[in-house]
């Protein structure tokens, strides 16, 4: 061994010592300040959140986002380039409802298993084409599916084959697309939420009973004890008639109804 190179060998531990790994981002923003296209689309994203939660209620095992930011790169985050998806679920973590955004360095490298996306006009390219390849190649997200809250039959949806490639999802009789990672079905309904009467993006059961929102099941539960109120009113009212038949019939015959 040369002089030269043994004289280098301390400078060279020492560097490699001194040598830390550059630090994720810390400095991350999590608003933009830029409203949603429309207040249907705002709408749209808080039916999905709401009664997904309420129909996983008993589990602590996921989390929820709704247009909130996603990070997965420092360059990412260095270039303020990418906005989140407008709603996400990720499966297997820890329900922290504290969390501004995903940041992927911080969740152990976890992304979310299933995305959608509400297109507007201004945004839909990109929806179809970058956030779809991002989704695809980068997050790995299992189901994907976009969604136009102002056009009727816009819903789309793919699922990863076994070669980490987006295939499209077929759509059942209905209309339905499953979402594997879910173990639902999205699809359309008719109705009203917050005043506005709509076809809007909702979830299905297996069994394909609509995912309630919770003051959906609590006026479900209501109507179903309403029913079964009246169902015993009438069978009393019917009893009582039966009673006062008899007791008449009783009193033609002389018979004193009191006395049996």
């Amino acid at each position: 061994m040369s002089q030269e190179t043994t004289q280098l060998e301390p400078n060279l531990v020492a560097e490699a010592e001194e040598w830390q790994p550059p630090m994720p981002p810390t400095d991350l923003i999590f608003d933009d300040g830029e409203p949603l296209e429309s207040n249907r689309h705002r709408v749209a994203i808080n039916l999905l959140i709401c009664s997904l939660k309420h129909h996983w209620v008993e589990r602590n095992d996921y989390f929820i986002g709704g247009n909130m930011f996603v990070y997965y790169s420092s360059k990412q985050a260095k270039n303020r380039d990418f906005k989140g998806p407008d709603f996400f679920v990720v499966l297997d973590v820890e329900k922290d409802p504290s969390r501004l955004g995903w940041v992927a360095w911080e969740e152990n490298g976890r992304y979310p298993d299933m995305i959608i996306e509400l297109l507007s006009d201004s945004t839909e390219a990109q929806d179809l084409g970058e956030k779809k390849r991002l989704y695809e190649t980068v997050f790995k997200t299992k189901d994907y599916f976009v969604f136009h809250p102002l056009k009727v039959n816009s819903l789309q949806g793919w699922s990863l084959d076994n070669s980490q490639k987006y295939q499209p999802i077929l759509a059942n009789s209905q209309g339905w697309l499953w979402c594997e990672s879910l173990g639902l079905w999205l699809g359309m309904w008719e109705g009203t939420v917050e005043d506005d009467n709509n076809s809007w993006l909702r979830f299905y059961d297996t069994e394909g009973n609509l995912v309630l929102l919770a003051e959906e099941a609590e006026k479900q539960r209501a109507d179903v004890e309403k029913q079964r109120a009246d169902a015993e009113k009438q069978r009393a009212d019917a009893e009582k008639q039966r009673s006062d038949r008899l007791a008449a019939r009783l009193r033609e015959l002389g018979e004193n109804p009191d006395s049996l």
